[in-house]
């Protein structure tokens, strides 16, 4: 833990993600308590900029689009999550397995996964989408967790396998442990930095995965979230139109989402990859030798 506090990458990234994080549970009582509503219509004010009475100006039905913002981070970082969590937890549940158990067990499960790979998966989530109308977040978090486990699993499964013939492994089998407790308690553990970057991965996979969802008119169009103001956007002609206001926000917290899971990535590379950190350790030997040269101190080993 303190490696992961000292690496300014992992601690950007992961106050930008508790930010994001605090806006969608408090975000709504916050709204409330500074008397604003994302559906009310204010009709003198129609697709107006940002001014002191609407901070984010307004939409062409004359919403406010601060409080359509900050409601929305709840619909989009739940459904993130919630789909990160169920793909994580399936990926982890079968790659282990797979990879610890090897043989029969190993194949057969090694050539489901194939198969599920070979699926479309944003197909199937846009014909599962279009089937059940104005599906809930729940609902939609699940098909994505569901359909995004895969890929994960075999990365799971390759790491396994590499584990499963460690010495310490081995002499747990040879003192008698059970498969599933070595499994648990030793193997999962060890994968704590593949399995940390592939949650954050799926989790702005799903955040992509209900935008676009929402872009193409599926899902809860009911709701309130980024997506859906991002369609709205479009269906309005507003990118048309320059209303820059009413698409950019919304388009600008999915990507800083995504920069900060990708900020959290790099730092967890190089604190686990022992190539990164001895190169990152080389690269700040030169720098302060450099440093000092050009001080015209003496160089110390």
């Amino acid at each position: 833990m303190d490696r992961l506090l000292r690496n300014p990458k992992v601690v950007i990234g992961l106050a930008i993600l508790a930010f994001f994080v605090l806006v969608a549970i408090f975000g709504p009582w916050l709204i409330s308590a500074l008397g604003l509503n994302p559906r009310a219509v204010d009709d003198g004010a129609i697709a107006t900029p940002p001014s002191a009475d609407h901070w984010l100006g307004t939409n062409n039905t004359g919403q406010d689009l601060f409080a359509q913002l900050v409601v929305g981070a709840r619909g989009s970082v739940v459904v993130g999550a919630l789909a990160g969590t169920i793909a994580t937890v399936m990926a982890v549940a079968v790659g282990t397995t797979s990879g610890y158990l090897g043989g029969t067990a190993d194949r057969t499960i090694n050539a489901i996964v194939n198969v599920l790979m070979t699926l479309p998966g944003f197909a199937l989530l846009f014909i599962i989408a279009g089937y059940v109308q104005n599906a809930g977040y729940i609902l939609i978090a699940l098909v994505i967790g569901l359909l995004g486990w895969p890929g994960g699993a075999r990365s799971i499964r390759a790491q396994t396998l590499s584990l499963r013939n460690r010495d310490f492994t081995s002499a747990l089998r040879t003192t008698g442990e059970s498969t599933w407790r070595i499994i648990l308690v030793e193997v999962i553990p060890h994968l704590g930095g593949v399995i940390s970057a592939m949650f954050l991965s799926a989790l702005v996979g799903g955040i992509f995965a209900e935008s676009s969802l929402a872009f193409l008119g599926l899902g809860d169009t009911s709701g309130i979230t980024w997506g859906t103001m991002i369609a709205q956007a479009q269906s309005s002609g507003a990118i048309l139109r320059g209303q820059w206001w009413y698409f950019l926000p919304p388009g600008l917290c999915i990507a800083i989402i995504g920069f900060a899971t990708a900020l959290i990535n790099f730092g967890l590379d190089e604190i686990t990859n022992p190539k990164l950190n001895s190169s990152l350790a080389a690269r700040t030997r030169r720098f302060n030798a450099d440093l000092a040269r050009a001080n015209g101190r003496k160089v110390t080993a």
